[in-house]
């Protein structure tokens, strides 16, 4: 009988079945031995414990440089001073908000004779310090000025030196970067990121300067800047704290009367200015200080930089002194340091400064090669113009001398036609009368007026100048103290109302009714002494010089044939209304 086969087994399948087997065997040996070499051996249950343990301990080292290190979190433990000096300046920082706690001009003193403070210390405390931030986030500028920077250097800085200061809570960071020279200018950088991206925060000197203690002083700060070659300025109530203008700006910042901090930014263009108005409480009487008896004043401050990241900029701190100023450069473009100087910073007047520079510039080349003293300058200054003035002066006596003779003519046909009404056609040949009254004696009418419409211009750049020129601030003449303030003895006043009512008694003034002379004579010297009170001494000076001057010539005018003829007139008209008075 036939064998019967499996149908599912053919020829040399077992064959073919153990060959598969051993390459199976083959491929796990080969398989454990090449990709699984490395695995640990089995640990104890112990072991196996302890091992969740080690991997705890060690992911907080393995993280700790994303949180910990310098590189992230940076602030310093205590507060430090930092102290930079050069030949003009004397700055202390605090790492207290990188911030300026005492910025002292060398050159300058206060009004009791000490290096003069540029930090106003009491509205410092209450609105900041120079150099601190401006955001629009009083949350966050609270907290970037009271945060504890870490200072690159503590104690002193030589200069040209560097001081860097950084923060950082790993969320918030920022930096300032300062750089000193031998000048007022001192260079400054600052950033402010969020989450790594831009912060507006500005570098600011938000809190007016220490050396405004009147209310006069404060009512003198202002905001100044110089966009294309144009200075803007505003004082007082115009400043809108909080207001955002934008550049391109040459420089720009807070100024007072004599002294002023700029900004001077690296970018012109993209330069923005934030103005800061606050109000301070100081005491109404300030030898006497009384905490309930205050009155409030105005504080001014800017803040300035690139409102899309970063700051790079330079701050000027110091006098308003013309050749300083002139010697301070901003930037026309970045990377361009040859814009326009600060000499736009002082304010000569916007109508008469044509007159008012030239004269500080004149008086300050007097005070140099002449005589090194500011009031025998106002003086020599004063000789001078009132000698060029003299031909225009004498024509001026002159005619008030022959307006004088023929007054009685004068005053005849103005009775003659004191009927008539003003509107009256009549009044037009009484105009005409008086014209051929004046042709026939050579009278010009409006003579005697001239000088003095020529001197008041002069006069009132004069007085421009004056409050602008620092050189004058506390200059020393004889008793005054302080040529650019009042005189406190009131000698100036008594000797300006004098002076006056003398050289009105002895100048004629032809037409005037004599009650109204007298009147004159009173009122007029009175209120030049009543604005000689608070006006600047060096102002006072040059009008006394000029009314001895002008009393000199008077009086050698009156003894002319001239001046004694109209005299005789005088006299005689005198004599006339005594007798009329007797009747």
């Amino acid at each position: 009988m036939a064998e019967i086969k499996n149908p599912q087994q053919e020829p040399g399948s077992e064959r073919k079945l153990l060959l598969i087997f051993a390459l199976t065997f083959i491929m796990i040996v080969i398989g454990q031995t090449v990709f699984f070499k490395n695995i640990p051996k089995k640990q104890d249950d112990k072991n196996q414990k302890s091992a969740p343990v080690a991997a705890q301990t060690s992911q907080p080292a393995a993280s700790a440089p994303a949180v910990a290190t310098p590189a992230v979190a940076k602030q310093a433990q205590a507060e430090t001073e930092t102290v930079v000096e050069n030949a003009v300046s004397r700055i202390v920082f605090t790492n207290r908000g990188a911030q300026v706690k005492s910025w002292v001009l060398k050159n300058y003193k206060d009004d009791h004779g000490n290096p003069l403070e540029l930090v106003n210390r009491e509205a410092a405390k209450q609105f900041g310090y120079p150099l601190s931030f401006f955001t629009y986030d009083q949350g966050l500028t609270t907290k970037l000025n009271d945060a504890m920077y870490v200072a690159s250097a503590t104690g002193r800085i030589e200069v040209p030196g560097e001081l860097t200061f950084e923060f950082s809570d790993g969320d918030l960071s920022a930096k300032k970067t300062l750089r000193f020279t031998n000048g007022y200018v001192v260079g400054v950088e600052t950033s402010v990121t969020r989450g790594g991206s831009n912060v507006t925060a500005l570098p600011a000197w938000p809190s007016g300067f220490g050396d405004d203690v009147q209310p006069t002083s404060y009512a003198l700060q202002a905001i100044a800047y110089e966009n294309s070659g144009e200075v803007e300025r505003q004082t007082g109530k115009k400043i809108v704290g909080g207001a955002t203008l934008r550049g391109p700006f040459n420089w720009a910042g807070a100024q007072d009367q004599y002294f002023a901090a700029l900004f001077l930014p690296d970018n012109p263009p993209a330069a923005s200015m934030v103005t800061l108005h606050n109000t301070l409480k100081i005491p109404a009487d300030l030898d006497k200080p009384d905490p309930n008896k205050t009155q409030p004043v105005d504080v001014i401050g800017s803040a300035v930089g690139d409102l899309s990241g970063p700051t790079v900029t330079r701050l000027f701190v110091g006098p308003k002194a013309l050749h300083i100023l002139e010697s301070v450069k901003s930037n026309a473009a970045p990377g361009q340091p040859n814009g326009p100087d600060l000499s736009k910073v002082v304010d000569f007047g916007k109508y008469l400064g044509f007159i008012a520079k030239p004269l500080f510039l004149w008086l300050r080349w007097t005070h140099d090669h002449w005589v090194p003293n500011w009031g025998w300058s106002i003086i020599i200054l004063t000789v001078i113009i009132n000698l060029v003035l003299l031909p225009l002066r004498l024509s001026s006596m002159k005619s008030a001398l022959k307006m004088q003779k023929i007054q009685p003519q004068m005053k005849a046909i103005q009775e003659k036609y004191k009927k008539y009404k003003m509107n009256d056609p009549k009044r037009a040949d009484m105009n005409t009368e008086m014209a051929a009254l004046y042709k026939q004696h050579s009278v010009n009418p409006v003579g005697g007026c001239l000088p003095l419409v020529i001197q008041m211009p002069f006069l009132i750049a004069f007085y421009g100048m004056l409050a602008v020129a620092i050189e004058l601030r506390q200059a020393n003449w004889f008793w005054l103290h302080d040529l650019s303030g009042p005189d406190h003895l009131y000698i100036i006043p008594v000797l300006i109302v004098a002076s006056t009512i003398l050289m009105q008694r002895m100048t004629p003034q032809a037409g005037i009714d004599p009650a109204q002379q007298k009147m004159m004579t009173i009122m007029m010297p009175a209120f030049l002494g009543w604005i000689s009170l608070r006006y600047a001494s060096g102002l006072g000076l040059y009008w006394i010089v000029g009314n001895i001057i002008g009393f000199a010539q008077q009086f050698i005018m009156n003894k002319t044939e001239l001046g004694r003829e109209i005299a005789a007139v005088r006299a005689k008209q005198a004599n006339k209304r005594r007798l009329k008075g007797k009747e």
